[in-house]
């Protein structure tokens, strides 16, 4: 697909890309340049707090991981019978 370069460097997505990838208006993309090409992929952008928040809670997770407090499970089935209230 050829796309042509528009007065103040903007770029027209084909049609068909767009509705592949379900972009649509306002969604963020992210430009880099690699070896002399244009990569373009979507992202999605998250306030700096909800992220810093996230990962407070993966590093207590770790912790208590590490030290014993948080049980890790083998199996799916295990976790949801521990959540279930149910031994087996």
């Amino acid at each position: 697909m050829i796309s042509e370069l528009r007065r103040k460097s903007q770029v027209t997505i084909p049609k068909e890309l767009v509705m592949k990838l379900g972009l649509k208006e306002g969604d963020k993309l992210e430009i880099i340049e690699k070896n002399g090409t244009i990569q373009i992929m979507p992202v999605s952008v998250y306030p700096k707090k909800y992220v810093e928040d996230l990962k407070d809670e993966i590093n207590n997770i770790k912790a208590k991981i590490q030290s014993g407090e948080q049980p890790i499970y083998d199996r799916v089935d295990e976790l949801f019978n521990q959540l279930d209230g149910n031994d087996r």
